[in-house]
């Protein structure tokens, strides 16, 4: 019995067993300090430590995937295998840049990461961007990347869903989802309908819904080819691309937009 009450005075006196540090492996980008302050466990008695509340805790990071812990006997007491999630693009809101996952899930930017991809959301939209954004707009934009690898920045409007400025000067807009495959020759077809325009206004297309693609013009133009005609539309109207071939044809296309 004294024996043990010595080896339990020991335990509990010696400063060897008190949690002043901590093994960490996996990090990328992430520092083993951060985790330290994560695990909520500095001078902790080594018998206190509770593994499944380590872990849960370093959980509450959204930059963790997982985290295995282990906990044995000095030195290394605490040992803690992280896995990082990846990022899957750069969203930039509001004079803020923020890494989002593919399941929409926001973290600190970290570092500069050029080779991922980057969506600025609209100046209207203020204020942070929370913890998360709807996965469709992830799919939407990895999607976009891949077919149009020449696009380095993408945009985002709440009502029109991702965007880019093409070649053309048109503002493109392809709402989100996983079916921008689909979306994508449609649009590049409207937009080469008119591409040999030499006169037009600001516009922009979208094709958030491919059997229903339209278009708006910023400007009035009313006068030389028929291309000059489908854009001459009032400011702020949107059409359908189908009515206005359809109306490009009428004769008296001028006379009922009332020039």
């Amino acid at each position: 019995m004294l024996t043990l009450l010595m080896v339990l005075a020991l335990l509990f006196s010696s400063d060897a067993f008190y949690v002043h540090s901590i093994a960490v492996g996996g990090l990328k980008t992430m520092s083993s300090n951060e985790i330290f302050t994560l695990t909520n466990i500095t001078n902790m008695h080594l018998f206190w430590v509770d593994p499944d509340q380590v872990r849960a805790d370093i959980l509450k990071s959204p930059t963790v995937a997982d985290a295995q812990v282990r906990v044995g006997w000095p030195p290394n007491m605490v040992q803690i295998i992280i896995t990082e999630r990846e990022p899957a693009l750069v969203w930039e809101q509001a004079g803020t840049a923020d890494w989002i996952d593919l399941q929409g899930r926001v973290m600190r930017q970290r570092a500069d990461r050029p080779d991922l991809l980057r969506v600025s959301v609209d100046s209207s939209v203020t204020g942070s961007v929370g913890t998360a954004i709807d996965p469709e707009i992830v799919t939407g934009a990895i999607q976009l990347q891949s077919l149009l690898p020449g696009v380095k920045v993408l945009r985002y409007h709440p009502d029109k869903g991702l965007g880019y400025n093409d070649q053309r000067g048109w503002e493109t807009w392809m709402g989100t989802g996983s079916d921008m495959s689909e979306k994508n020759p449609h649009l590049q077809r409207d937009c080469d309908q008119f591409a040999d325009t030499q006169h037009r206004s600001k516009s922009d297309i979208t094709s958030a819904n491919p059997d229903a693609p339209f278009y708006s013009v910023l400007g009035r133009f009313l006068s030389g080819t028929m291309n000059d005609l489908v854009v001459g539309i009032d400011v702020g109207t949107t059409k359908s691309l189908h009515d206005c071939r359809r109306s490009a044809r009428g004769r008296d296309f001028r006379r009922r937009h009332g020039d």
